[in-house]
């Protein structure tokens, strides 16, 4: 990936929207923004967050809106795979998409799991925010390799 679309990557990961504003997609960017905060809003995303950070898993779940939060995963991954395919970093395999849908389900299964997955005999495991990050990493490589695959099966065979 170039420079450029790196930054736009960084951005979209910041905040959904802004990788599309430096792509010149203003009305993309706007509603991707809106959907953002809305949804961020809703399911009391920013104090989950908060909680969060300072160890209070219990808080956090019984703060999360999930019915809201569940639409954040797919909406975090889209608004990053769009800035980088409008941005030139993603048009050259048809399966670019593939670790971003991944790593959105992923993310959307460690979301379901968060408020009940224990270990240790009792001890919540991360929580709406700190779980969901941790299914990331397997969200991306099975979207890796299953990318390779379909491109491997996909390429022309030598007659």
């Amino acid at each position: 990936m170039n420079k450029s679309v790196v930054e736009k990557l960084m951005w979209s990961i910041a905040f959904p929207g802004f990788g599309q504003y430096l792509n010149g997609k203003l009305f993309k960017g706007t509603f991707l923004l809106i959907i953002e905060i809305l949804i961020n809003v809703q399911a009391n995303f920013n104090q989950i967050i908060l909680f969060s950070f300072h160890g209070e898993i219990g808080n956090a779940i019984n703060h999360a809106n999930y019915q809201w939060l569940m639409f954040y995963p797919c909406l975090y991954f889209f608004s990053m795979w769009d800035a980088v395919k409008d941005a030139g970093g993603g048009g050259k395999s048809h399966y670019s998409f593939l670790p971003y849908v991944f790593s959105a389900f992923f993310v959307t299964v460690g979301l379901i799991l968060s408020s009940n997955l224990t270990i240790f005999g009792g001890v919540l495991l991360g929580g709406p925010v700190w779980l969901p990050i941790l299914f990331v990493l397997p969200g991306l490589i099975t979207g890796i390799i299953i990318k390779k695959i379909i491109t491997i099966l996909n390429k022309p065979s030598r007659s």
